[in-house]
């Protein structure tokens, strides 16, 4: 199981065709930029997701999430790599 920056449906994919979230979801609002990569989703099912941008909604914003290939596992030497340079 993993501990998911995000909250989001990974099976609800809005009109633009991306998985959506609200930055108020993440629980480090702040990681939250355009071509940021996070693992989103919930307690059952979670994955790596690129975030594509922020778009005004009301008072806030909504999150656009482009979900990516594979599981969480196949991000993991990525990530290692990434904070060994």
């Amino acid at each position: 199981m993993y501990r998911a920056g995000t909250t989001a449906d990974l099976n609800d994919e809005d009109d633009t065709g991306y998985l959506r979230t609200f930055p108020g979801e993440a629980r480090d609002p702040a990681q939250i930029t355009p071509g940021a990569l996070i693992v989103a989703g919930d307690q059952d099912a979670a994955a790596v997701c690129q975030v594509i941008g922020l778009a005004p909604a009301g008072d806030g914003a909504i999150v656009h999430l482009r979900l990516l290939p594979g599981l969480v596992d196949d991000y993991r030497d990525l990530v290692q790599r990434a904070l060994a340079s």
